[in-house]
């Protein structure tokens, strides 16, 4: 039954298992009980505190009462109902909770009975009292009876709580008793447990100590040079068995393998040879495609041309050592290659050149110069000497131009491949991140900034003024009677205005201003390090220059055109988000309208 090692390894955890589960099992018993204990003995504590509340407050009840009929002064008996409405809570509330009790819970129904008797006792001399009857009240009192009706209830209490203390001591050292079980029981179960433990072990070590000795004197002897060496005899347990019998084996194999070792040596310092080779030439590869791999991180994570080029002039030297060259990038709009990046002293220059000015361009493949008279020299390099061009393509539309001044070896074939790609990739990905910016930040009518690269900029601008103490103003504006271009002419004339509008605004403001089109015909400009005073002449010429827009659309004029101006400069008293800012720059334009329009004016809240 336990000829297989792995038998005997379960039988042993299975016993220890159960073991463990048994002890769990003990120790969970006894704390169930030891908290049921300890909830009995807060049970017990919690019916003698509401007990002698309500005892208390029956008592401050009667002193209240009694002290109202002996002085008269009514102060004494305001607490009175509320102390009997809490005492008759209090002994109702200890009525529930003695329910588990059938004893004391008899008690407690006799000790509440009694308690609502001597309450209506206190009441009458109390209402006599109140209608002015305090003779009559002090009659009643004299009476004795509430006296004795209140000695019975305070007998009766006292033996119900004395009770009660002897059960909350007998639950409390019931649970200490528990609480010293639960201790001699964990000690005793987890020593069995350690004992059943050590002697299984001892057991399953000393079942495994024979056989992995023999097997390690065979192994020392076939080690040490004695190819016969083998493991004779049972091993005790299937598996040291199977591992003897695969070992013989092994042996054998490794006979026949020592002969054919002689045979392969002269071949395997060949290709041990060629090996090194090869490795040298992956390690290579692979420094270079980690550089690359770092090169191309950075380049995908560059922001601007600035971050690009210098990305590509400390790398590319790293990649290709030696060789001088620029890096130029395909600019759609001029159709010339822009140089962006050079190294290695080359001059970039800044005019660049036409596409058709390069052959590796018009080729869609590498062009290079070894030496005069190879080969046509390409339109952009000035002399004669060896040069390489690689062209940069990305699906067929031209990206750039990767210009190296030198030759390239062979060992850089693969290096200047994968540099291509790379390059390639990043300045695709550069273009696509400046084309989605722009469409994210700018408004597709005017050109001019959107209302949500305003707010970013306005929120900016505010931080930097009160940073530095610089004024900021901001401007408000808007077209004046706009809705007569839509209902007279159509839409698309209210666009041709708009886009004229904006035209003129962006040309008339300062390189540093911040032109927007703020929604509908409103716009809106950010003017940092100008106060609304200084601002006023520049907004006076755009508004002048505005009016002298002679807009034509379809080969009609849409006639005169006129726009209103608020004028806001930020102060620290605005609130930081800008809103406050607006508010009083559209303040002021509104003033500038209900003024007869065609003006600009400043914010009387201006700083």
């Amino acid at each position: 039954m336990f000829a297989s090692l792995a038998t005997r390894i379960a039988a042993i955890g299975a016993i220890i298992i159960l073991a463990l589960v048994s002890l769990a099992g003990l120790l969970a018993d006894a704390s169930h009980q030891t908290r049921e204990s300890f909830r009995q003995v807060k049970h017990s504590a919690a019916v003698i505190e509401t007990t002698e509340e309500a005892l208390g407050d029956l008592r401050d009840a009667e002193s209240g009462q009694r002290g109202f009929v002996l002085t008269h002064n009514p102060a004494y008996a305001r607490s009175f109902d509320q102390r009997v409405a809490s005492a008759v809570a209090n002994i109702d509330q200890v009525v529930r909770l003695t329910s588990d009790n059938p004893l004391q819970h008899t008690r407690a129904r006799e000790i509440a009975s009694l308690m609502k008797q001597r309450a209506t006792i206190l009441r009458r001399p109390l209402d006599l009292g109140q209608r002015g009857d305090f003779a009559g009240a002090l009659a009643v009192i004299a009476s004795g009876k509430g006296h004795d009706l209140m000695d019975a209830l305070t007998v009766r209490i006292q033996g119900f709580l004395e009770d009660e203390h002897a059960l909350q001591t007998a639950r409390g050292e019931a649970a200490d008793q528990r609480l010293s079980r639960s201790k001699w029981t964990s000690m005793a179960g987890a020593a069995v447990v350690a004992l059943i433990v050590l002697v299984a072990f001892a057991l399953f070590i000393r079942g495994i100590r024979r056989p992995i000795d023999a097997m390690m004197a065979a192994m020392t002897d076939l080690g040490s040079g004695q190819g016969n060496a083998r493991i004779e005899g049972g091993m005790g347990s299937r598996e040291f068995n199977r591992m003897a019998r695969g070992y013989n084996a092994m042996a054998d194999r490794l006979e026949l393998a020592i002969v054919d070792q002689r045979r392969s040596e002269g071949k395997l310092h060949l290709a041990n040879a060629e090996l090194h080779t090869n490795a040298e030439a992956l390690r290579e590869r692979g420094d270079v495609i980690e550089l690359l791999g770092g090169m191309a991180h950075r380049m995908q994570a560059a922001r601007t041309d600035d971050e690009l080029a210098q990305v590509i002039r400390v790398f590319v030297p790293k990649v290709l050592p030696e060789l001088p060259g620029v890096l130029y990038a395909h600019n759609n709009s001029r159709n010339l290659l822009i140089p962006i990046a050079g190294w290695g002293g080359l001059d970039t220059g800044d005019d660049g050149f036409a596409p058709d000015q390069c052959w590796a361009l018009r080729r869609g493949r590498s062009h290079c110069l070894v030496e005069p008279g190879d080969d046509i020299v390409c339109g952009h390099v000035k002399d004669g000497e060896a040069y390489h061009c690689e062209p940069l393509l990305a699906g067929g539309e031209v990206i750039g131009v990767l210009y190296l001044h030198g030759q390239i070896g062979a060992e850089h074939r693969f290096r200047l491949t994968v540099l291509t790609e790379n390059i390639a990739s990043a300045l695709v990905n550069h273009r696509l991140q400046r084309s989605l910016r722009e469409q994210t930040i700018r408004d597709p009518l005017t050109g001019l900034f959107n209302r949500r690269y305003m707010e970013e900029a306005l929120t900016l601008e505010i931080a930097r003024s009160s940073r530095s103490g610089a004024p900021l103003s901001l401007v408000m504006c808007d077209v004046d009677h706009f809705k007569r271009f839509n209902d007279e002419f159509g839409h698309d004339a209210g666009d041709a205005v708009l886009q004229a509008v904006a035209a003129e605004m962006r040309s008339r403001f300062r390189d540093g201003d911040v032109v927007c089109r703020f929604g509908g015909e409103e716009f809106t400009i950010i003017a940092p390090g100008t106060t609304a005073e200084a601002l006023m002449n520049r907004v006076e010429m755009v508004r002048q220059a505005i009016t002298e827009i002679s807009v034509r659309q379809q080969g009609r004029t849409l006639g005169a055109i006129s726009m209103s101006f608020g004028i806001a400069t930020w102060s620290d008293t605005m609130a930081r988000d800008g809103s406050t800012l607006i508010q009083a720059a559209d303040a002021a334009l509104y003033d500038a309208k209900r003024g007869g329009r065609n003006m600009a004016l400043i914010s009387r809240l201006a700083a």
